[in-house]
């Protein structure tokens, strides 16, 4: 059989990832016209955190994924291992214009975002205070930078580690220590995204929007949705190169795991917002209540079933029976639903902090989203077509070729 191993990005996808670009600009101008000056901004710059923050950890759990695969020795993911690489190349433009935006937040004073940047608020506000000391312009810009910077480094030495064999056949001993060196640097990196994602980084950009709120299963639950939205953005790719006659080497096992992926996570993401919901709703303490009052009973009521519905309802009624997962039509269709549906996740987090009385989800912000979508398209078919899609010289091919579910 006759493998394809060079990407050739089709016209059409390139005319696809432009277009959604495009839109993306003129929505960043529009917006800016139209809400930059209106209520300080407030919807303006919501809609670039939420977008900006949500697409660059989905990409980033292509990173985890592939660091936790290598991590755990997975060879079956090996066939369709550059589709994951070349997803998570996009923490580098992403992470530049996330990093812009926090700046323009904190340096632009906008404490119609961030409470805990005025000044006058802070002294007066014992709980701000005693929180100063970590929610301070200083330390966010410091910690931001280390978070994106070194998820960009890491993940360019994982992907070089992963093409360095891409050009010769290696004998026994060199795969061990290729191996080796990959399950390494693949641990390093799993420190320092349990720091960022699973610890520190959440609280900041996204949790201290209410800085008198906090939740010790917040970066768990953020982490959880942003997860099951990487794999189904895998997904979605895995299966169009197939549908193109690429990745021969994948097949139907391979989807019905990775379908597997989204229905386990989407089930851990339950077991999260549940955990953390109902201590709270039992609890009922009013410094913890105030969160969910927004979401649970005022404007965001809506979004706040519609995201169970989505993300719990839908995995587990459609992913419960074994064929599903090995539908192409149907994996395809539950991959974008559960993108759609974690990013109304990330807007309610943003949103029902920011704007709590009403929800201003309109066409400026689909526009945006349209931006950053259109920008992985572009960033990930150029780097597939860069290097070659099967990794022929990697010690766990032959695993990954004979994989059986």
């Amino acid at each position: 059989m006759s493998i394809r191993e060079n990407f050739e990005t089709p016209s059409r996808f390139k005319t696809w990832s432009y277009a959604l670009m495009g839109v993306g600009a003129l929505s960043l101008i529009v917006g800016y016209i139209l809400y930059g000056n209106v209520d300080h901004g407030t919807h303006f710059w919501s809609a670039l955190l939420h977008n900006g923050v949500y697409f660059l950890l989905v990409v980033n759990a292509a990173m985890f994924f592939f660091a936790a695969s290598s991590l755990a020795w997975g060879g079956w993911q090996i066939s369709f291992r550059r589709v994951t690489e070349a997803i998570s190349a996009s923490v580098i433009p992403i992470g530049a214009i996330t990093f812009v935006i926090l700046l323009a937040l904190v340096f632009g004073h906008k404490s119609n975002i961030y409470e805990w940047l005025d000044r006058d608020i802070v002294k007066n506000d014992e709980v701000l205070k005693g929180k100063s000391s970590f929610l301070s312009p200083t330390f966010f810009i410091a910690w931001s930078v280390l978070t994106i910077g070194l998820w960009t480094i890491f993940g360019i030495k994982l992907r070089g580690i992963s093409r360095e064999i891409d050009n010769a056949p290696i004998t026994i001993e060199e795969g061990k220590k290729y191996i080796f060196k990959s399950t390494i640097w693949s641990a390093v990196y799993i420190v320092w995204f349990t720091l960022t994602v699973a610890s520190v980084t959440p609280w900041l950009w996204l949790m201290s929007l209410n800085a008198h709120w906090f939740s010790t299963m917040y970066s768990w639950y953020t982490f959880a949705s942003s997860f099951v939205a990487g794999i189904a953005l895998i997904t979605l790719f895995v299966i169009y190169l197939k549908n193109l006659g690429y990745l021969e080497y994948t097949n139907d096992e391979h989807l019905h795991d990775l379908g597997k992926y989204q229905f386990a996570f989407s089930i851990f993401w339950t077991y999260v917002w549940f955990a953390q919901f109902m201590l709270i709703w039992y609890g009922n303490i009013s410094e913890e209540t105030i969160y969910f009052k927004t979401r649970f009973e005022g404007a965001y009521e809506g979004l706040f079933y519609l995201n169970l519905t989505i993300n719990f309802l839908a995995p587990i009624l459609i992913y419960m029976s074994r064929p599903s997962k090995r539908n192409y039509a149907t994996v395809t269709f539950m991959s974008v639903a559960l993108l759609f549906g974690h990013w109304i996740d990330f807007y309610q987090m943003v949103f029902g902090s920011t704007m709590k009385d009403h929800v201003p989800m309109n066409l400026f912000d689909f526009g945006i989203a349209a931006g950053f979508v259109g920008l992985i398209m572009w960033n990930t078919a150029r780097v597939l077509g860069k290097y070659p899609l099967i990794p022929k010289n990697h010690p766990f091919l032959k695993e990954s070729i004979i994989h059986y579910t």
